[in-house]
């Protein structure tokens, strides 16, 4: 299921043992547009301490009642390495945080999420082959290749993501609003654009296989789409949620080929 990433803003986090805090924002992976952890605001417990959460973690998404459950301990949470989430994550800081739950390394393994397609199925390999020291500082034995303790970063924030400006072949044609996401693959399958400075506030959606590229520094998102074609897009309705047959209609327009058919 396809759901809206600013409706997940500010949802609680409850550990097995008790909440955590509130969801923040996200890091999502600008190479292969996925949400790779959850930022999570500890409020008074850790005196407004922000931690990292991945979606391994997460066993259930209660969005009746705004919850996450998650698989840690509040205990494992306090002492998990400490990362400053208002500086670029680097994959040294990543590798000490997935060597410190026991994850294995989802930029090693051959899928979406190293060893699997979806976070929960990655997390229960890392739960059967990784050795048992999960909640301490000691590194565990993965494979070398998968240590790559680079500079590169391909982490973004959400919220600072949310106001870029989007430009079409042929001029630019509004803003990011939103993200959405799939259920169980956590991966970004749109982004939601917000044109009313062109048409009384429609917002369409284009995917991220159809962007041409990203100008961080200039916070721009360059589509291969023209500012008719996107005019044009079956509009979006945030209130409902996105059907098949939305999606082929919209993939249809574009003269694409929907990614559940790759």
């Amino acid at each position: 299921m396809l759901r809206n990433v600013n409706d997940l803003n500010g949802f609680k986090l409850v550990a097995t043992d008790g909440d955590i805090g509130d969801v923040e924002r996200f890091y999502f992976d600008d190479e292969r547009w996925v949400l790779r952890y959850i930022v999570v605001n500890t409020g008074n417990w850790l005196a407004g301490r922000q931690v990292l959460v991945a979606p391994f973690a997460v066993m259930q998404v209660d969005r009746d009642n705004n919850k996450l459950h998650v698989t840690l301990t509040r205990n494992q949470v306090e002492k998990s390495p400490h990362i400053d989430t208002h500086q670029p994550v680097s994959r040294r800081m990543e590798a000490a945080y997935a060597d410190y739950y026991g994850y294995h390394y989802y930029w090693s393994g051959p899928h979406l999420w190293g060893a699997a397609e979806r976070p929960d199925l990655a997390a229960q390999q890392s739960a059967t082959t990784a050795p048992a020291l999960t909640g301490c500082l000691t590194t565990l034995r993965l494979p070398a290749t998968g240590r790559d303790t680079s500079a590169d970063v391909h982490l973004r924030n959400t919220k600072e993501v949310a106001s870029y400006h989007i430009v079409a072949t042929d001029g630019e044609i509004g803003h990011v609003a939103d993200f959405i996401v799939e259920d169980d693959s956590w991966t970004i399958r749109y982004l939601v654009i917000d044109t009313r400075k062109w048409w009384r506030g429609k917002k369409v959606i284009v995917s991220p296989q159809w962007i041409a590229a990203v100008d961080w520094a200039q916070a721009k998102v360059h589509v291969n789409l023209s500012r008719e074609g996107i005019r044009q897009t079956p509009e979006y309705d945030s209130s409902k949620l996105i059907s098949r047959e939305y999606e082929t209609q919209l993939y249809r327009h574009h003269g694409q080929t929907g990614y559940w058919l790759n």
